[in-house]
């Protein structure tokens, strides 16, 4: 099975559509959302609702830090996602707000793990961005592939013959194949706010039989999600972020 790999969506539509008609041509046959549904963006109703039906036809849905913070406010963010987040309690209805609320922080499925940030003790948020915490994560993961978010940027750890992970810097669109007699963590990217001054949203594609994993950046209107975030009356800096990739 190909398996689209979907994380830090932020509330913006366009950029998450965008990936599935772009998964859709890649014959993708099952869905992984790796959490941060809502934050940043001026579209989280829809956005929930996109992940939510898609989860009730079977696809895997994890809770991020943003979807966490609608119910218990975190301090460690900053006016802008906290103004973010008022704007997406304010829309979210009952039933979109229970769906996030429902969400595990982690799934093993046989030799894959998926969490938001760190299987290392995931509800602290721990952001996997070096080769130390890649290790941590796949040891708690205890799976030969996990699969992450909460970075950003997109990333592939793989296990050394001396048992460290190593990073290495996909290039979109080029298949990795992942042998299954070392460990490996992939670092998804984000949907709606990449961060390395390219607007294109990122996502990967998992193929299970050939053993595969190929990262994607997909042009979206990233215009048109910062209108809506400046329609909302959001701070224009989140408007920013998504025209400029930062």
């Amino acid at each position: 099975m190909r398996h689209a790999l979907l994380s830090d969506i932020h509330a913006n539509l366009e950029a998450l559509d965008g990936c599935l008609e772009h998964a859709r041509g890649q014959g993708v046959d099952a869905y992984a959302f790796l959490g941060d549904f809502v934050g940043y963006g001026a579209d989280a109703a829809a956005v929930v609702d996109r992940v939510r039906d898609y989860a009730a036809r079977g696809a895997v849905a994890i809770k991020g830090n943003h979807d966490d913070a609608l119910e218990r406010p975190a301090g460690y963010f900053n006016d802008q996602a906290r103004a973010a987040l008022a704007w997406a309690r304010e829309t979210l209805d009952a039933g979109q707000r229970a769906f996030l609320a429902g969400l595990p922080m982690i799934v093993r499925d046989g030799p894959v793990c998926y969490v938001h940030a760190s299987a290392d003790r995931p509800e602290r948020w721990t952001y996997v961005d070096s080769a130390p915490t890649a290790a941590k994560c796949v040891t708690e993961a205890n799976a030969t592939y996990t699969f992450c978010g909460h970075v950003h940027d997109q990333r592939l750890y793989f296990e050394t013959p001396q048992g460290r992970m190593s990073p290495f810097a996909p290039t979109s669109g080029m298949p990795i194949p992942l042998s299954s007699r070392r460990r490996w963590l992939a670092v998804v990217g984000s949907v709606g706010q990449p961060r390395d001054r390219r607007t294109a949203a990122a996502y990967a594609l998992y193929d299970d039989e050939r053993r595969e994993i190929t990262f994607f950046r997909v042009p979206y209107d990233a215009h048109a999600a910062a209108d809506k975030i400046r329609r909302a009356g959001l701070p224009g800096a989140l408007a920013h972020r998504v025209e400029l990739g930062i």
